[in-house]
């Protein structure tokens, strides 16, 4: 029977169980490193200040950001998080002007692929519904979809956010955090609900997976990452991309979707003109 130890591993392994190198890293990002890193949760409980900075400080009243132009913003939480984590994220973007949606997780810990679907009907939902593309939001996890679903359905996402979220691989996170997804990929596996046998790793074939990894429409689509060296959970490294704007803040893991600068960062990326929905080049 497989335990969870060879499940923590195993989630670093392609299928012939030979370790997965990092991606390769474009000239300007640096490259992923592949020791085991324990990270620094202990230091994770310094969201609490940072929540507290973030609601005595201007930018919570919606001064010195610019302003929202009604915009949905779809927003999804980190993994094993919930709707809930986004409160004071969704208060603070109706205040300044767009209209924040949840997503209606209460632990994001299911297999990704689903998430992600259920995710892109929403999105029809609100193009219909709002006769305009959507931004996304993600914090952790959340940032996976929100990359993937930028991929998926450009014709749907203006503007893909990932905050604190590992975009060139998934699972560049500390060794902790590796063993709860362990935990968790082995009861999706004995329960059926993974659509892949290799659900939860670095060589998941998914759909999901597929356009995780694939090549990112940024002549459509506004990519940015948000990221914290101080980051007790994913590696910072990766979060550094090409294909969009990386903006650095300090802070920790959990308290960047209750950081001030991010919260500022966010105000200015969603106030990025969208781009083309087509192609440039390409008729319309």
């Amino acid at each position: 029977m497989t335990n969870l130890a060879e499940l923590t591993e195993s989630a670093t392994l392609n299928e012939d169980h030979e370790p997965v190198p990092p991606p390769a890293a474009a000239p300007d990002v640096p490259t992923l490193p592949v020791d085991r890193w324990w990270g620094d949760h202990l230091g994770e409980i310094r969201w609490q200040l940072e929540l507290y900075r973030l609601l005595i400080d201007p930018v919570f009243r919606g001064d010195g950001v610019p302003r929202g132009d009604g915009r949905p913003v779809v927003l999804m939480p980190g993994f094993g998080a919930g709707d809930y984590t986004l409160l004071v994220l969704a208060a603070w973007l109706r205040r300044i002007g767009y209209a924040p949606q949840t997503c209606g997780f209460l632990a994001n810990i299911g297999c990704a692929d689903s998430a992600v679907e259920r995710i892109a009907r929403q999105l029809q939902q609100l193009h219909v519904s709002h006769g305009r593309r959507a931004a996304l939001i993600g914090h952790s996890r959340g940032g996976h979809y929100a990359l993937a679903l930028g991929r998926r359905c450009p014709e749907l996402v203006s503007h893909a956010i990932a905050v604190g979220a590992g975009l060139r691989q998934p699972l560049a996170v500390s060794y902790p955090t590796l063993a709860v997804a362990a935990g968790i990929r082995l009861a999706l596996l004995r329960s059926g609900r993974a659509r892949s046998p290799r659900c939860f790793t670095e060589a998941c074939d998914c759909a999901f997976a597929r356009d995780y990894a694939g090549p990112f429409p940024k002549d459509r689509v506004r990519l940015t990452s948000i990221y914290s060296k101080g980051d007790g959970v994913v590696r910072w490294q990766s979060a550094l991309v090409a294909d969009g704007s990386c903006v650095e803040v300090t802070g920790s893991h959990t308290g960047l979707i209750f950081n001030r600068k991010t919260y500022h960062a966010i105000a200015t990326a969603l106030a990025e003109p969208e781009l083309p929905t087509d192609p440039i080049g390409e008729p319309v």
